[in-house]
């Protein structure tokens, strides 16, 4: 019959599950939920649950040793039993995932998971407890325990010892500390007299020595294991010394039913001066079979032998007759593995067993290679045992909140600069736009201009322009980016700087995030900021300012008319010549004092039709407008107004108010108008000649340059008898 297996993608996702499992349930352990590698792996596990139940149903079988899929067992990988361990410890028969499993419901899962067992059983086991919190996308199915232990010998029953002086000691051997307290010391006493309760703490102390995703740091695991053997021994030799003989044959015990990849580890540490010889101890322990085991499965691992492997299979069996023996006892075990099956294995048999025999390591590595990794596992194992350095607190502190966002921002940035796949790139700017909410959000303006400025100079590049663009958008648009910008009033000058910085990265749609502040009746510190920001962008702010004058409030609109008139700029025009049409002479001033500083015809035709449409008070508003400021820049549009002005139609009172402020601002640049307006005549329309040259002349007078006054003398020798006789009176008087 042939027998049941896994297909590889199936075997693959459910050894990610579970590893990721593992790792979540540790981290949850190990630190409060904000830390960062919490979330790191709750996203993780998530995404594994994902994969794996693919919008149906997934199912982990628990044992106590490894986890079941369709009913069959797991390879061997010591988080997949870390995982079954966790799950069995808590009385789980069954973990089925059904659906899309949102996070919420994997942190629930994880709190049920570092509950102590004893809570779980006294609420009436794992199933109840999580049938209370509501959730259904996960399903638990426990142990019945009663019924187990109703045929229990309770004498038999292995005493539960996972207390706090347990857990204290872990953590204890985990952070890497050597001194023990009274209690600490009896506890260690007690646990050196059983093989089993050493394999127990040994596999504790390791197993929080794994990367995010779950997978063991095997080095650093051994390094672990070794220095929890050496603090037994040296707790016995200091309290009981007659007992040293048994507690080594049980350590050596207990090194097999750990992972062999850390036993490999182990074996290879230079021992060194030791009083405690460990490693010796347990390399008399080990028999040829457990021998050929340990060998069979780091070649099948491998694929070859290598010097490391080879100095510890001359460490185990020094003499060459059991080298011989266990050679041809590993030889049979990997015929029965796959790796021992493939044509390769003939071929290279006989250089792993050259190698393994020889133990002649220079045709493989240099010496140079060799002497870096000598002692590597040793000088680990040493750093482990020894007092903290000095320089913890410097190394805790950077791995605080600030300084791994700090990393955290440095490293997107990074990505996106060498990022060569478009899709990729965009995908990463997406994520900047996330990071970029928080950072502004938390106010850190430092690392927002980090990321912005490597967004604007993807704006540039052709990699994705177009997804650089888009995020600058969004960010400029953000509510984080509005609720920054109303602490403006409240930054010191550095955090100004920075935050400035960042809208310059951002661009003209920045602005948009300071509407709050410039919607402001009275100038409020915050409003003055916002102004000179927005007064940074010059004439690619219209757009985004131009929205103000829309609102119905007349100290928002007299504010939109300010900051257009500031950018200089033609396309400010028509916003402002929408404001010339507001009724209160507040904004329509400051919309005349606007168009007067754009020297453009479009603005003087803006303003010439506000003086035409104008009446009474909002009239002499326009007018003291155009001279308010004594302006200069005002003086083109005035000499524009006359040129195209006609005295003796509808435009006449625009043409006497408009010579009224040119004889306010007295300047030369307009002597040419006025000449023009001044010998202007008609038939049949005497009073209204009268009047517009009499303002001509007293407008020419009032400039009094050289230039003005030749004008005059001209008109008095050469000008119509009207224009004579009003140059000679206004003049005299």
């Amino acid at each position: 019959m042939t027998q049941a297996v896994l297909s590889p993608e199936l075997l693959r996702q459910s050894i990610a599950l579970a590893r990721a499992l593992a790792a979540a349930a540790r981290n949850w352990g190990l630190y409060p939920p904000e830390h960062p590698s919490v979330g790191a792996s709750v996203t993780r596990l998530s995404e594994a649950v994902r994969q794996s139940a693919a919008g149906a149903t997934f199912t982990f079988g628990v044992t106590p040793n490894t986890l079941l899929v369709a009913g069959l067992p797991l390879p061997e990988d010591q988080p997949v039993a870390d995982a079954a361990r966790i799950l069995h410890d808590h009385d789980i028969l069954q973990l089925t995932f059904v659906g899309d499993v949102k996070v919420p419901a994997v942190q629930a899962l994880l709190r049920l998971l570092i509950t102590p067992a004893e809570e779980l059983r006294a609420a009436g086991g794992p199933a109840k407890a999580w049938e209370a919190s509501g959730e259904v996308c996960i399903g638990i199915e426990q142990i019945d325990y009663e019924k187990i232990l109703e045929d229990r010998d309770d004498l038999e029953r292995p005493l539960e010892r996972r207390d706090d002086i347990w857990r204290s000691l872990v953590n204890q051997i985990v952070e890497g500390r050597k001194y023990f307290d009274a209690v600490q010391q009896q506890r260690l006493l007690e646990i050196a007299g059983s093989a089993f309760e050493i394999g127990e703490l040994a596999t504790a102390v390791s197993a929080p020595k794994c990367t995010v995703d779950g997978s063991p740091l095997i080095t650093t695991q051994a390094a672990t294991v070794l220095a929890t053997f050496r603090h037994l021994a040296g707790i016995v030799t200091v309290m009981d010394p007659e007992r040293l003989p048994e507690v080594m044959r049980n350590v050596a015990a207990a090194t097999s039913s750990l992972d062999p990849h850390i036993v490999m580890e182990i074996m290879q540490t230079d021992e060194g001066l030791q009083e405690t010889p460990i490693l010796s101890s347990i390399a008399q322990s080990f028999d040829d079979e457990k021998v050929a085991g340990l060998l069979a499965m780091a070649l099948s691992r491998d694929g070859k032998a290598t010097a490391r492997l080879a100095r510890i299979f001359d460490t185990i069996a020094p003499d060459a007759e059991r080298k011989q023996r266990v050679l041809k006892m590993t030889r049979t075990m990997l015929s029965e593995a796959n790796f021992g099956r493939s044509g390769q294995f003939t071929a290279v048999w006989s250089s792993m067993e050259e190698l393994l025999l020889s133990y002649d390591e220079s045709p493989y590595v240099s010496a140079g290679y060799q002497a870096s990794l000598e002692g590597a596992v040793g000088r680990s194992e040493l750093f482990s045992t020894r007092d903290l350095p000095p320089e913890l607190p410097e190394w805790v502190d950077s791995l605080g909140q600030d300084n791994v966002r700090s990393l955290s921002v440095q490293l997107i940035a990074d990505l996106l600069h060498i990022e060569v796949k478009p899709d990729r790139a965009a995908e990463i700017a997406s994520d900047m736009t996330a990071l970029i909410d928080d950072l502004l959000m938390s106010g850190d303006f430092a690392n927002s201009g980090i990321v912005l400025r490597e967004l604007r100079a993807a704006t540039a590049e052709t990699v994705a322009p177009a997804a650089a663009r888009a995020a600058l958008s969004s960010i400029g648009e953000s509510p984080a980016l509005r609720e920054a910008a109303t602490m403006l009033s409240a930054f010191d000058e550095a955090t100004l700087e920075k935050f400035v910085e960042c809208c310059e990265h951002v661009g003209p749609i920045s602005l948009r995030g300071l509407y709050p502040g410039l919607q402001a009746e009275h100038e409020t510190p915050g409003y003055v900021r916002a102004c000179d920001l927005v007064r940074r962008f010059g004439a690619a702010s219209v757009p985004h300012v131009a929205p103000l004058a829309d609102d119905h409030r007349w100290f928002v609109q007299r504010t939109a008319a300010q900051l257009l008139g500031s950018t200089r700029s033609p396309d400010a025009v028509p916003p402002l010549q929408a404001l010339l049409r507001r009724q209160d002479p507040r904004v329509l001033r400051e919309a005349v004092s606007a168009l007067a500083g754009i020297d453009d015809p479009a603005a003087a035709r803006a303003v010439q039709t506000a003086l035409r449409a104008a009446a009474g008070a909002a009239r002499a508003a326009v007018v003291e407008a155009l001279v308010a400021e004594k302006d200069p820049r005002v003086v083109p549009m005035l000499t524009r107004i006359l040129g195209e002005s006609s005295p003796f139609g509808g435009d006449h009172q625009i043409v006497l108010d408009t010579l009224d402020a040119v004889r306010q601002l007295a300047d030369e640049r307009a002597v040419p108008a006025v000449t023009a307006i001044m010998r202007r005549k008609r038939l049949f329309a005497r009073k209204k000649a009268r009047a517009f040259k009499l303002a001509s002349v007293k407008a020419l007078l009032a400039i009094g340059t050289p230039r003005a006054t030749a004008a005059l003398d001209d008109a008095a020798r050469t000008g119509d008898g009207l224009l004579k006789r009003i140059v000679r009176e206004t003049r005299a008087s």
